[in-house]
């Protein structure tokens, strides 16, 4: 029942900025867990960036820490991923997830997050 819809993708050059949005059609999202993801070309899905639901903790992959922040709206049903400093090696296609019963893990893991939304591609390139 609960979706969830990417947006903000595009082609960026190194070094720039993009701004990922998740929106849900649910009226809130109190706490529940919510991450980020990325699936390279020929990689495996692996996790970018966690937030609890009262956005008290966050957790990030280690390439990412110091560049990426994540946030959340809970009242706006939205959540972002601030994207800053960015490599080629950030190419992905960026997926946000829910996990209704688990607590963000580190490092970050795939179980528990049963709602997926349906990806936008990022890619950086000169």
């Amino acid at each position: 029942q609960l979706q969830l819809v990417e947006s903000g993708g595009g082609l960026v050059q190194p070094g720039g900025s993009l701004r990922l949005s998740c929106a849900t059609n649910a009226y809130s999202l109190i706490y529940s867990t919510m991450g980020w993801f990325r699936q390279a070309p020929g990689k495996e899905r692996e996790g970018v960036a966690c937030i609890s639901g009262d956005s008290r903790l966050k957790i990030y992959a280690s390439d990412v820490k110091g560049r990426f922040t994540v946030s959340r709206d809970n009242a706006k049903n939205t959540m972002w991923l601030q994207m800053n400093s960015l490599k080629p090696e950030d190419t992905a296609v960026y997926y946000c997830a829910h996990d209704h019963w688990n607590a963000c893990s580190d490092p970050i893991s795939k179980d528990g997050f049963r709602d997926w939304g349906q990806g936008t591609q990022v890619t950086v390139s000169s």
